[in-house]
């Protein structure tokens, strides 16, 4: 398996390569569905481990976390807390509906080579302005990543789910909280807000850490961006894809990659 370098994983300035490689990030909720007859919050933990949802390499950068609430209000994160191998927050779930939470970033990678040496960086938008005025051969990369879960109490609702148009972006056909083992889930992928097709999706149930075989889900994006799964079992899902173009916002980039991570719970029947 090829591993990422210490610095992009903590930063998630570049996409990963979907699932052959061998630390992967991802936001995990205490839970997914709520009853909404009681005081309702969850605590939400986030890192970048070798094995899913198991805190074994390090914490998840939150600096970009955004929640949304069921009426699509922001919502804030409460002690937010960062750890040696994971970071965590918890949120309170008021409303009725569907909340969305989300670790967005956007960033730069750059190759250099700097008096004969090869240099890379990777940071925000802001850090390309650092690159040295000596710097020669300059390759610049624009980075974006999502990373998502979900959150449902009482009825399921979808105004909170519509898509900001930016990166790529998952646009639920089927609720992301109402998804059961031998049933069919469909989706869609979208790219600034347009149908992201041929696009490689990989789905892995969790507890990675207890089999040999990952049982990979490997599934591609039709024209209209749309995939269907059928879920195996019951458990929690991580689901990565990711996307290469020369569509950057960043005037010195040539490049971008983006990338999309989602956790789902699937429910027995």
């Amino acid at each position: 398996m090829k591993k990422l370098t210490k610095g992009l994983l903590l930063s998630l300035a570049l996409a990963s390569p979907l699932a052959a490689q061998a630390h992967n990030f991802w936001l995990m909720p205490s839970q997914t569905v709520l009853s909404g007859d009681s005081d309702n919050w969850i605590t939400v933990d986030a890192a970048v481990s070798n094995d899913l949802f198991y805190f074994n390499h390090v914490p998840l950068n939150i600096a970009g976390l955004t929640i949304s609430a069921p009426d699509g209000q922001a919502v804030a994160a409460v002690n937010q807390h960062k750890g040696k191998l994971r970071s965590s927050f918890d949120v309170h779930l008021e409303k009725e509906g569907t909340y969305k939470l989300a670790v967005v970033n956007n960033g730069i990678f750059a190759r250099y080579e700097l008096d004969g040496e090869a240099k890379r960086l990777r940071g925000s938008l802001a850090d390309i302005e650092t690159l040295p005025a000596k710097a020669k051969k300059v390759e610049i990369t624009e980075s974006q990543s999502r990373v998502e879960t979900f959150a449902t109490v009482g009825a399921p609702s979808k105004t909170a789910l519509a898509p900001t148009g930016k990166g790529l972006e998952l646009e639920a056909v089927t609720h992301p909280n109402d998804l059961y083992a031998t049933e069919k889930a469909d989706f869609r992928l979208l790219l600034d807000g347009k149908p992201a097709k041929n696009i490689k999706v990989v789905i892995i149930r969790g507890d990675t850490r207890y089999r040999d075989n990952l049982n990979e889900i490997e599934l591609t994006t039709d024209k209209n961006g749309a995939f269907s799964v059928t879920w195996p079992d019951a458990g929690m899902y991580w689901l990565e894809a990711s996307v290469a173009d020369k569509n950057t916002s960043v005037k010195k980039a040539k490049t971008r990659r983006a990338v999309y991570v989602a956790t789902f719970e699937v429910l027995p029947q």
